[in-house]
């Protein structure tokens, strides 16, 4: 079985709130859907909305002219007497998805007109469009109401209509009112009726179901199914292009034009252009869909593959990950070791386990990149360095007008000594606290040479924080590291082991 995609970004995508595309992101969009995914048809806009509208459609037909892509690029036209036909023609498109009432009550009350009339209106438009060289696609607007309430007038207006120049009939489900058992029926009962028209399902997700119902309508015979790019479209958006190709191709077996590696590369582009953001849980595009968090997952990878299903992330163009996080455990650290090309003993395995534990106690997730970071952290940690000195708690404060605040506690040779000090920042004030310990205790403390923060490479706004500070004690000059994910809290910590390195040294 082989289904028709037509991808509807560019015209009901745009529909959603505050996205607007300009000119040459509508045609690098049309270039990679066309060129790249290979959806069969793509509809770029609605009639008459424009200037810019009608300048970005200029600009995709000349281009779709050059590829032999022509007849793939529709426009959303209105039975208007002829004045969106002479709109798309001047655009340079072959092809009008001709908005008809698919429901009695749109005929009745928003045009004001009987069956009759609006049939007539439809075929005068219909003759236009075949003198004009222009294809016609119909859509049925409020289908899926017209088959609850007015069944009758839906299949006379296809009854009316059928012996037209009409290449398709879309059945849309405006107002995304059906579940797949109605969906089901409805198309099911259309297509045993008219067994030689070619149908088209065009779903809408008020419900969150539109990619079932999708599902149920190609598996009542529809021929064409509708999509956009991450479900963009008017409220709660459209059936979405990845799901929708994964589900029927895994489901229901249906063959596609369609080159699945190329729908991650959409979905990012379209993700930019719209400024409406992938969620992070959304099906085959969204961040950690291809992430195992559970080290029980892990480990069955490890062995047998025993988590994997037929949604493999290279067929999205994408990599199977797994995080690292209080619930990962040892065979999520192996997989990425694996990524790494790092080999660790048993010891230093626990060692890194506990740290990555501690760590993602703190921020949501723990990713490759830190890795490197806390393997170097914790072996650093783990040379023979006594800790001497013992820091029991802190308290930073900041507000607005006033100098930062710090309180500290350490012990110091089974003693526990507190100060409090303001400073130009928090570390700054931690800084002034620790050092008026130390002059009550007679003691030297370093000057600091060289204060470095960075993130990991790739790393993100809630990645670890690596503070590499470069002291001077006695003529000799030596860094300390400390990774958090808080940058005062890594360069505290960076500062504990600068003390307990001198206290080291000074004892030995």
């Amino acid at each position: 079985m082989k289904v028709e995609i037509m991808d509807t970004t560019l015209r009901d995508g745009e529909q959603t709130t505050g996205v607007s595309f300009n000119e040459s992101e509508k045609l690098a969009m049309a270039h990679i859907l066309l060129d790249e995914v290979k959806v069969d048809r793509l509809e770029v806009a609605s009639a008459r909305v424009s200037e810019g509208e009608f300048k970005a459609v200029k600009k995709i037909t000349e281009w779709a002219a050059t590829k032999g892509y022509l007849d793939k690029i529709e426009v959303l036209g209105f039975v208007d007497k002829g004045v969106s036909l002479q709109w798309i023609q001047d655009a340079g498109a072959k092809v009008i998805n001709l908005l008809t009432k698919g429901s009695l009550k749109h005929v009745t009350s928003q045009l004001r007109k009987t069956p009759e009339q609006h049939v007539d209106d439809i075929i005068k438009v219909i003759r236009q469009a075949t003198e004009m060289g222009i294809t016609v696609n119909v859509y049925l607007e409020d289908w899926s109401n017209g088959m609850i309430s007015s069944p009758d007038y839906v299949f006379y207006l296809i009854d009316a209509l059928k012996d037209q120049a009409i290449q398709r009939f879309m059945l849309p489900d405006t107002l995304g009112v059906l579940n797949p058992d109605q969906v089901a029926e409805f198309c099911g009962e259309t297509v045993k009726r008219f067994p030689n028209i070619h149908f088209d399902f065009h779903a809408h997700n008020d419900y969150d179901l539109s990619v079932a119902n999708v599902y149920a309508a190609v598996k009542a015979g529809m021929k064409g199914v509708h999509t956009t790019v991450n479900g963009l479209g008017e409220r709660a958006g459209n059936a979405p292009l990845a799901s929708v190709v994964a589900v029927l191709s895994d489901q229901l077996n249906v063959e596609f034009n369609l080159n699945e590696s190329k729908l991650t590369r959409i979905s990012r582009l379209v993700e930019s252009f719209s400024g409406i953001r992938i969620p992070a849980n959304k099906p085959l595009t969204g961040e950690y869909v291809f992430t195992q968090c559970s080290g029980v997952h892990a480990d069955g990878d490890n062995k047998d593959n025993l988590y994997f299903n037929e949604l493999m992330p290279e067929r999205f163009g994408r990599v199977r990950k797994y995080a690292l996080g209080k619930t990962s455990g040892k065979a999520n650290i192996l997989k990425n070791l694996e990524e790494l090309g790092i080999d660790l003993s048993a010891e230093e395995m626990k060692k890194v386990s506990e740290r990555v534990i501690e760590l993602s106690d703190k921020k949501e997730m723990v990713t490759t990149e830190d890795l490197p970071y806390i393997i170097a952290d914790v072996l650093r940690s783990s040379e023979n360095l006594r800790d001497y000195i013992k820091l029991i708690n802190y308290s930073l404060s900041s507000t607005k007008g006033l100098k930062p605040v710090a309180t500290i506690k350490i012990e110091v040779d089974g003693r526990s000594y507190q100060e409090t000090s303001a400073g130009d920042g928090q570390y700054d004030a931690f800084m002034k606290a620790l050092w008026k310990i130390y002059e009550k205790l007679d003691k030297s403390f370093p000057k600091l040479l060289d204060y470095n923060v960075t993130i990991p490479p790739g790393g993100k706004t809630d990645a670890l924080v690596e503070a590499m500070i470069t002291w001077e004690f006695k003529d000799k000059e030596f860094k300390t590291r400390g990774l958090d994910a808080d940058q005062t809290e890594a360069a505290i910590i960076a500062t504990m082991k600068m003390l307990n390195i001198i206290e080291n040294e000074n004892i030995l």
